[in-house]
């Protein structure tokens, strides 16, 4: 089964593209150490076979991001949330996205349908 990686990114926050860019990365390599911890052979799997597929979404809120975060641990899937250090464009500490996997698109699929790409 294809394994993916998905970022979930607010959109409320008004950020230039370069500034979704690296919060994006941080989400990818920080999503991707974590879910090494307890997977990484699905890891290697990921970066060698599957392409390194990422998936990134989108959400309008942080109430709307923090649901999907409790529904994403709930489901016992590896994800980790962004904060911005606040040194640009955001506050400090402002959560901007969350980042998933990679894992198995069957195991994240039901949880993210409805969302839309970024």
């Amino acid at each position: 089964n294809m394994r993916k990686q998905v970022i979930i990114v607010r959109k409320d926050l008004g950020m230039s593209c370069g500034k979704i860019a690296a919060q994006v990365a941080h989400a990818a390599i920080m999503a991707m150490e974590r879910t090494g911890i307890f997977d990484m052979q699905g890891v290697t799997a990921w970066k060698r076979d599957d392409g390194q597929i990422k998936v990134i979404l989108k959400v309008n809120s942080y109430t709307e991001l923090n649901d999907y975060f409790i529904n994403i641990i709930n489901a016992n899937l590896p994800v980790v949330k962004i904060h911005d250090a606040g040194r640009t464009q955001l506050e400090p500490d402002t959560v901007t996205c969350i980042g998933i996997g990679p894992i198995s698109s069957e195991r994240i699929d039901p949880i993210i349908k409805d969302l839309k790409l970024l």
